[in-house]
């Protein structure tokens, strides 16, 4: 196609020359001599002209035209695979374990430049920018940290000594098994002191409640039984004597004394004769028959229980007398305690001045 086109233009070129010269020679009148001249100059300019347009095709060697295209060998990756390197996490002695594959791309030095360990530059760039990221985070997220240094380590960046361009594929982050198990302890212990927290602190709330607003005096604890009983105005009158023997327990106390002819007498234990030969004496006997001992505080403590309807085989008689317990310990009446304990479960007080006396 590009050989006839060019014979195609050779052939125009000269036909047009020779009808100029012919025309030029006729007006001119040429001799007869002339003409084969002309002839002559017209072939001349025909191989110039062929010659002109032939131009440089045969450069190129006829034997290798026929040969197909080759594609261009890929350039050479410069990579290198880096595993279990330990990164600093938020938290002490909770290390990661870094591992990528570090691609690296070379910048033009400058003259005279020292030779460099295209590698090594290229993995210290990358790790210091993952230390970045990771000492900041927690260690019980690695997941999260993982994917943050996908997207930081995924762009060509340039290193602290510019000769080189880094990033980071294949990003994975861990921590050991053993960590992992001691930050799951360390979870489950610091959930558990949290609940154990608020119920403490719910439970100082309803001591404080009980023994500072509610057993303060029989007044407030009249009208605490009242609050909750509005409709029962006959029976909480009924019942402010057992309130004043509750008060006066819960505060390690008598019974105020405008409350004590609501308060039943305690039951007269049984008479016993005495002789002249008895130990206590004729005189004794009769100042026991005379005046009878009071009431004790445990037996002012079994009317108050016996009031509340508690039997002596009740299955929650132990907690209540435990919420006794707390509200004398938490005004500060420790003897009244540990008779409270003493009487409920016959454990003595581990200190001896704490040990109630007989009559409890």
């Amino acid at each position: 196609m590009i050989g006839s086109g060019r014979n195609t233009m050779t052939v125009f070129v000269t036909l047009l020359l020779g009808l100029l010269l012919v025309i030029a020679g006729v007006a001119l009148q040429w001799p007869r001599w002339a003409w084969p001249v002309l002839a002559a100059v017209l072939v001349t300019a025909a191989l110039a002209v062929n010659r002109l347009m032939a131009g440089d095709r045969d450069r190129f060697p006829p034997h290798l035209a026929m040969e197909p295209d080759l594609p261009i060998p890929p350039a050479p990756r410069q990579e290198i695979r880096v595993s279990g390197v330990a990164l600093p996490s938020a938290v002490a002695d909770y290390d990661f374990l870094f591992s990528a594959t570090v691609r690296w791309s070379l910048l033009e030095s400058p003259d005279g430049a020292a030779l460099i360990n295209p590698s090594g530059l290229a993995v210290d760039a990358v790790l210091h920018r993952a230390r970045e990221i990771t000492a900041g985070q927690p260690p019980s997220r690695s997941a999260l940290v993982q994917h943050r240094l996908d997207g930081a380590l995924a762009t060509m960046q340039a290193d602290s000594s510019g000769r080189l361009l880094a990033m980071a594929l294949d990003v994975s982050l861990c921590l050991p098994d053993p960590d992992l198990e001691r930050l799951a302890k360390l979870s489950t212990v610091r959930k558990e002191r949290d609940v154990w927290e608020h119920e403490r602190s719910h439970e100082r709330n309803k001591r404080d409640y009980l023994g500072g607003d509610v057993l303060k005096d029989t007044g407030s604890a009249v009208v605490w039984w009242l609050s909750r009983n509005e409709d029962r105005i006959e029976e909480t009158v009924d019942r402010i004597g057992v309130l004043a023997r509750l008060t006066a327990a819960a505060n390690n106390d008598e019974v105020a004394p405008e409350f004590r002819h609501l308060v039943p007498p305690p039951p007269v234990p049984p008479q016993q004769d005495f002789d002249e030969e008895s130990p206590l004496g004729p005189e004794t006997a009769q100042e026991r028959h005379e005046e009878p001992p009071e009431a004790s505080p445990g037996h002012r403590l079994d009317d108050v229980i016996a009031w509340f309807g508690f039997g002596p085989h009740d299955p929650d008689l132990a907690l209540f007398a435990e919420h006794l317990v707390q509200v004398a310990e938490a005004h500060g009446k420790s003897e009244a305690a540990a008779r409270i304990k003493y009487r409920f479960d016959g454990r003595m007080p581990e200190d001896p001045a704490e040990t109630p006396p007989p009559g409890s």
